[in-house]
């Protein structure tokens, strides 16, 4: 097939576009900026244009006819590629129906790694223990990472590792044989108006999957009962996993207990492998000397990223960019002690995307009012200054994490560059 991606540089579709292409399908598409991911599709030699105004969709098909246009569900209804897709009456779907029907049809077994935080963490150190132990394995993971593509299909494998996100329900399309749940926290109010709705998604797709792995403390707090197909871990029970952050020992000890689980990998094996994981990229990813950039942009993945952090310096400054103003209105009061382990905070205005137009900005300020540690607060912005700020304190020997789902990691990586 001829499958044209858009949206490319997104980490739900970059890694399909390498699946489909791993598959042997023709394989282009478009973004509109370049960034890690577009970067990574172009040195695999996957045509990656930038703009999407329509007009590559249609030389694409003039050329050679497009099977499948995929799409990530934050393209709007009237966006000009969909628009050209549909008038030149060409199959059109959102990522979730293309991965759905690749797993039927290659016949793979769909580990999903969900929840509100750690997913994309976990996937990869799920992925890089299979790959450790020499076990095919097919997979997408939702960055990119040192070890390999971010997304792949290898034929030999019988499982694909999937980060099954739930913005746009996007998870309630699938019917795992196997999902581990990270953590779960009220999260995306665009897609789920009210908590209860929001636990009653995981709750269905814990229904659609054959067996589940998750934390007692999150099946309490979506009010889902422990059962023959899911395995309650007690909070306490986190394997002994030689990584920084207590985040990380939980989140890798739900992949050594999915091991355990598949009879792939004993408990200590698994424990070895896992305490030499290098990592994601953006989640707490080393750029330079005390300086380091992570994706998290919820205040409980803010407050275990701290305690990662000061694990490894006594001197912790936090860059902080709040992620989509509709998501500020429901987080604004949960603000309050998770910043206590950075002695600086800069705090910057928010990273306006899919937003509601009748909805007022938050400022910095008004999202500020109930942090404890207020002596420690600063406002900025994304400028000279603040790179001037980040250097001194590096400097310093103070390590600086600079935070946020939105520009905050392109302009860092810029200015070191």
């Amino acid at each position: 097939m001829n499958i044209y991606f858009s949206g490319m540089g997104g980490v739900g579709i970059g890694p399909l576009a390498e699946i489909a292409y791993d598959a042997g399908h023709t394989v282009t598409g478009s973004d509109l900026a370049e960034g890690l991911v577009t970067k990574e599709l172009q040195a695999r030699g996957i045509p990656v244009t930038i703009g999407q105004d329509g007009t590559y969709v249609r030389q694409v098909h003039a050329s050679t006819p497009i099977d499948w246009f995929v799409h990530t569900s934050a393209l709007p209804p009237g966006h000009p590629e969909l628009t050209a897709a549909k008038e030149l009456g060409i199959r059109t779907a959102k990522r979730d129906a293309f991965l759905a029907e690749f797993l039927q049809v290659h016949n793979l077994k769909l580990i999903a790694i969900s929840g509100t935080h750690g997913k994309t963490t976990t996937t990869g150190m799920a992925v890089w223990a299979l790959k450790q132990l020499g076990i095919p394995v097919s997979y997408s993971i939702g960055t990119t990472v040192s070890f390999g593509p971010s997304g792949a299909y290898d034929p030999a494998s019988e499982f694909f590792i999937y980060e099954c996100d739930e913005y746009d329900k996007n998870l309630l399309n699938f019917n795992p044989f196997l999902s581990l749940l990270t953590s779960i926290d009220y999260d995306h109010p665009d897609t789920y108006p009210t908590e209860q709705e929001y636990k009653a998604t995981f709750r269905q797709y814990i229904g659609q999957s054959e067996h589940t792995i998750a934390w007692q403390k999150d099946l309490t707090y979506i009010e889902q009962p422990a059962s023959n197909a899911i395995w309650a871990l007690a909070d306490t029970e986190t394997a002994n996993i030689k990584l920084a952050g207590e985040h990380n020992r939980r989140n890798g000890t739900l992949v050594v207990k999915a091991l355990e689980y598949l009879h792939i990998s004993s408990v200590a094996e698994t424990v070895d492998l896992l305490a030499n994981f290098p990592g994601t990229d953006r989640r707490f990813e080393k750029l330079a000397d005390n300086l380091y950039t992570d994706y998290g942009h919820h205040p409980e993945e803010i407050a275990a990223t701290l305690q990662l952090a000061r694990e490894l310096s006594e001197h912790v400054v936090l860059v902080y960019q709040p992620h989509q103003n509709w998501r500020q209105h429901f987080v604004r009061d949960q603000y309050t002690n998770q910043f206590e382990l950075a002695e600086a905070i800069y705090w910057l205005p928010t990273y306006l995307t899919r937003e509601n137009p009748d909805q007022p900005v938050l400022s910095p300020q008004e999202l500020t009012q109930s942090i404890t540690n207020q002596e420690s607060l600063h406002y900025a912005e994304l400028d000279d200054d603040l790179w001037s700020l980040i250097q001194t304190h590096r400097e310093a020997n103070h390590l600086v994490l600079c935070m946020g789902a939105g520009s905050i990691d392109p302009w860092v990586r810029q200015h070191l560059a």
